[in-house]
């Protein structure tokens, strides 16, 4: 089951890790917001891992474009069973999804320009192609301004290009290869991984797993693709995926300047790393012997990642340090205290009670919602929304959030989200929505003024806007009263 404990655990000082210096990282990390989940390593061993309740060792969290580094290490693979080479052209292995006169440019892209950014697209095509029904197709439909192999563009669909290529050549999904080769030897269980319309891993984003496997993929590339003495991958692919293979800018205090490898980032500090949106890292330091897994809800990363060089680094020294028993007690019950607690406030109220049961009808919006009707229960209270493609019914916990499996953010993949509801004013009833299995929290605020009820949301953190419009709504009277107060 997802969770499993892999690696050995040890105290910090063991490791010659500063547990005071752990603990004002932690406490940088759980004030930038937000923290999901935390695991440092040294020398093989745990030293620090801490969740944020509602956050747990056994729950699985979105990677995003960490998931980029796990394709690489498909293709690794598959280079090493000789199903493909890296200068292999693309065209020779998708030539009945090619245009019919492909342009010089695009004949001469090769696996290799896939792997590093630089296929030679003059801006990031991903938007486009994943609008379409055919990603391969519309992909390779791009037109490809600079020859490839000379300019870098972030691309998303272009390691997709690459999932669909193992899977052409394997016979085999992404899991699927992977399972055997990298998750049997590493421990790693119940992974998952969204698919395109055709049934094609994403490859360049969509993995999930735990804050465990994140450590041991990075600890396994830490340890040059060798685990418990065995090879695992192979040999020469760990220093190709992660040295700069090509220059991407040339700001030395930048993170994301540094260079690019096969789906790796170079940073400073003679570290590499795979990464994905809104704060999820696996970051290696092979010179301090070091590997950071964080997963997390943010929307400035580069921030979150100089936190880890503003604390952490200080505190390594190259041998054991003396105990502190003290700093270590402190680390430990600031870890074992995270928590994200949804809005504080009483179960109901005056206004609660006189909207318990009533339809609230909204006045047409964006988002499709017509009405509402909150009942309110003594452990939970009972939400029903009507929205013009379907009904949602959910459960909304009082002091406890109440979870429940909903297809509110992705229609066709039902996931797991917990809500809670607080009256924080008399007349002011906040709602939040957290995707546990993701970095995202939908909060709503509904502010109810006589008759008259207003809804204003958000996500925490969002590829686009975070806000959503605003609802404006009516509370729907009986037919034999008179008047109601608010």
């Amino acid at each position: 089951m997802p969770g499993l404990r892999r690696l050995p655990r040890s105290t910090p000082e063991e490791q010659g890790v500063d547990p005071r210096a752990l603990l004002r990282l932690v406490d940088a990390l759980v004030g930038w917001p937000e923290l999901h989940s935390l695991m440092v390593v040294r020398h093989g061993s745990v030293v620090a891992e801490g969740w944020a309740a509602p956050f747990a060792p056994d729950r699985l969290h979105e990677f995003f474009s960490l998931s980029k580094s796990f394709t690489s290490t498909a293709v690794g693979f598959a280079v090493a069973d000789g199903l493909l080479g890296v200068d292999d052209l693309v065209l020779d292995h998708f030539a009945d999804e090619a245009p019919k006169d492909p342009d010089e440019n695009l004949r001469r892209m090769r696996l290799r320009d896939l792997l590093t950014m630089t296929t030679g697209h003059a801006d990031d095509p991903t938007e486009r192609v994943f609008q379409t029904g055919d990603w391969v197709r519309a992909f390779l439909a791009e037109p490809v301004e600079h020859e490839p192999g000379t300019f870098f563009v972030y691309n998303t669909a272009g390691t997709h290009l690459l999932a669909a290529l193992v899977q052409k050549v394997t016979g085999q999904r992404l899991l699927d290869y992977l399972e055997p080769r990298l998750f049997e030897p590493l421990g790693i269980e119940g992974a998952t991984w969204q698919q395109s319309p055709g049934g094609v891993d994403v490859g360049g984003s969509g993995m999930s797993g735990t804050t465990e496997d994140i450590a041991v993929f990075g600890q396994l590339y830490l340890q040059d693709g060798v685990w418990e003495g065995d090879r695992v991958i192979p040999e020469g692919w760990v220093g190709e995926a992660t040295r700069a293979q090509v220059p991407n800018d040339t700001n030395p205090d930048i993170d994301w300047a540094q260079g690019y490898g096969y789906q790796f980032w170079r940073g400073r500090h003679d570290s590499y790393r795979g990464d994905g949106a809104f704060g999820q890292y696996c970051v290696v330091l092979p010179e301090r012997d070091v590997v950071v897994a964080i997963t997390a809800g943010v929307g400035e990363m580069h921030g979150e990642l100089a936190l880890v060089w503003e604390h952490l680094l200080p505190g390594l020294a190259d041998g054991p340090l003396p105990d502190d028993h003290d700093g270590r007690r402190l680390l430990g019950e600031r870890l074992a205290g995270l928590r994200l607690d949804p809005p504080h406030g009483a179960p109901t109220s005056r206004t609660g009670a006189r909207l318990d049961g009533r339809t609230i009808t909204f006045e047409p919006n964006e988002l499709g919602i017509r009405n509402a009707v909150l009942e309110v229960g003594d452990g939970h209270d009972r939400l029903t929304v009507d929205h013009e493609e379907e009904t949602v019914i959910v459960s909304v916990g009082h002091a406890q959030p109440a979870l429940t499996r909903t297809t509110l953010r992705r229609p066709a993949d039902p996931e797991d989200v917990l809500v809670s509801g607080a009256w924080t004013t008399p007349d002011t009833y906040v709602l939040t929505f957290r995707f546990v299995e993701s970095p995202f929290v939908v909060t709503a605020t509904a502010t109810v003024t006589g008759d008259d009820v207003v809804v204003d949301g958000g996500f925490n953190v969002a590829f686009g806007p975070t806000t959503v419009p605003r609802l404006t709504g009516t509370v729907v009277r009986d037919v034999d009263e008179d008047i109601w107060v608010g």
